[in-house]
C-alpha cells in the first residue's frame, strides 16, 4: 500500500473525523497542513485535486477522494472491518441516516454556531442552534437505548457526528440537556485510537503515532 496523504487543516472538524478514523484504523498517512482561510485551497494546484476547492482531500496512490463523508466511506470499504461500515442492508441504512444528521443538523446547526462564535462568521448564532435541535434530540432518543447511533458497535456513523457534537460548547450551544448524548461521547473517547482534534505538546494518544507530519 503507497502511503496515504491527508489535505487538512487541524481546527477543521471535517478534517478531524478523517484523521479520528485513520488514527483508530491504524493506518500511517502523510499529513499535509492546509489552510483554507488563507486561500491554499483555491489554487491551481489543489482544485486539480478538489475542483470545489475545499479540505479534506485522502491521495491513495493513483486515487483522490473528496469530502469527509465520502473519505470515511472510502477508508471503512478499503480497509477498515464489516464493523465500521456493515454489508448488512439495514445496518448501512442506519449509518447513512446518521450521516446525513452529521451534514444537515450537525453542520447547519453545530458546526455554523462554532464557526460564528470562534471566527466571526456572519451566520444567526439562536438559529444555528434551532437548526441544531433537532439532530441532538434524535441522538438523546437513541442513545438513551443503545451506546451507538446504527448498530450495537461503533460505526463511521458515529465517527461523523462526535466532532461537532464534542465542539458544541464551542458555539455556546449546551449539551446539559444531553444525558445520553454526553454518555455518548465519554465511550468514543474510550475508544481504541481515539486521539483529540489539535494535540498538545507531550499528548499520548491511545495508540502510537502513525503518521508524519509534512
Amino acid at each position: 500500500m503507497q502511503q496515504l496523504k491527508l489535505y487538512d487543516l487541524d481546527r477543521s472538524g471535517n478534517c478531524y473525523k478523517v484523521r479520528l478514523l485513520l488514527s483508530m484504523l491504524g493506518l500511517a498517512y502523510e499529513r499535509i497542513h492546509t489552510d483554507s482561510t488563507a486561500g491554499e485551497t483555491q489554487t491551481e494546484a489543489f482544485k486539480r485535486l478538489n475542483p470545489r476547492g475545499q479540505i479534506p482531500v485522502l491521495v491513495d496512490g493513483e486515487t483522490v477522494i473528496w469530502d469527509s463523508m465520502a473519505i470515511l466511506i472510502y477508508l471503512a470499504r478499503r480497509y477498515g472491518a464489516e464493523q465500521w461500515l456493515p454489508s448488512e442492508v439495514m445496518d448501512e441504512v442506519r449509518v447513512m441516516q446518521w450521516l446525513a444528521v452529521s451534514e444537515n443538523e450537525l453542520l447547519y446547526g453545530l458546526a455554523r454556531a462554532r464557526v460564528t462564535v470562534r471566527f466571526n462568521r456572519p451566520f444567526d448564532l439562536e438559529q444555528c442552534h434551532r437548526d441544531a435541535k433537532p439532530g441532538l434530540e434524535a441522538m438523546e432518543q437513541r442513545l438513551g437505548h443503545y451506546n451507538w447511533l446504527a448498530t450495537e458497535h461503533p460505526t463511521i456513523a458515529d465517527i461523523a457526528c462526535y466532532p461537532y457534537v464534542a465542539l458544541a460548547e464551542e458555539g455556546r450551544f449546551s449539551l446539559d440537556h444531553y444525558p445520553a448524548v454526553r454518555s455518548w461521547l465519554k465511550r468514543i473517547e474510550e475508544l481504541s485510537g481515539w486521539v483529540p482534534m489539535i494535540e498538545k505538546p507531550g499528548y499520548k494518544p491511545g495508540l502510537p503515532r502513525k503518521y508524519s507530519v509534512k
